[in-house]
């Protein structure tokens, strides 16, 4: 098994992610592309000592982002996990 701070990249602290959170104690986290939900899932337990219920996966392509210049950047690709913890776990992510 991988080293589970490699998997987890950072947590993902936006509007929808804390809507989420409030509602559905659901977290949103950046994880390695190569993760598997079994893997993500395992990462979470170990470094938060919390219990997960179900991951959600979806690959997020990079936008086209356009320099001063001519030339035209891209950001990069990234793998989202919405994870799911059980009921009465909570994280404290700030």
């Amino acid at each position: 098994m991988r080293n589970p701070y490699d998997i987890i990249r950072t947590a993902r602290l936006t509007e929808k992610g804390a809507r989420l959170t409030e509602a559905l104690n659901q977290y949103v986290f950046e994880v390695d592309p190569k993760a598997t939900k079994i893997e993500i899932a395992h990462a979470v337990e170990t470094i938060f000592k919390k219990k997960v219920q179900r991951v959600n996966t979806s690959r997020v392509t990079g936008k086209s982002r356009r320099q001063r210049t001519a030339a035209a950047g891209r950001t990069n690709h990234w793998k989202k996990a919405v994870v799911t913890l059980k009921d009465g776990e909570k994280l404290d992510l700030v």
